[in-house]
């Protein structure tokens, strides 16, 4: 399975818009786990690293930032998440990074598994070598 952008539902309001998610309505997996990031000061990078087991959503509820993508032949590719009715879906064994954070940004993660520091391969050689799921 390959990365892809989900688009949340959109309620048009004069007053303001609104979005939401259902569980498995708009998210491809129950959900254990979410965290977010933010005041990620303007240069630095974050993730550099893949999931065993973990399948993510990662939307930008305000600002904008770049998710690259990097497979085993060490091709990228690169979403610019900047609309908070945008998820990017990132099935497990997918290596990122997160980079060009705009002031104020804050990038909301949706996660299939509770945290666990032994899903996670921090090591691109090692990732490479991986069999896919």
């Amino acid at each position: 399975m390959k990365p892809f952008i989900i688009n949340f539902p959109k309620i048009h309001d004069p007053r303001g818009n609104l979005t939401f998610l259902q569980g498995l309505q708009q998210i491809p997996f129950e959900i254990k786990r979410t965290f977010w990031t933010y005041d990620v000061p303007g240069g630095e990078v974050r993730g550099g690293h893949a999931y065993n087991f973990q399948k993510e959503v990662i939307v930008a509820l305000s600002g904008s930032f770049d998710v690259i993508i990097t497979d085993k032949e060490g091709i990228t590719e690169k979403f610019s998440l900047n609309r908070s009715y945008y998820g990017l879906f990132l099935p497990a064994k997918t290596w990122r990074h997160i980079e060009n954070f705009s002031t104020n940004s804050l990038a909301l993660h949706i996660s299939s598994e509770s945290f666990s520091k032994e899903d996670y391969i921090r090591d691109f050689e090692e990732f490479k070598i991986l069999k896919d799921v």
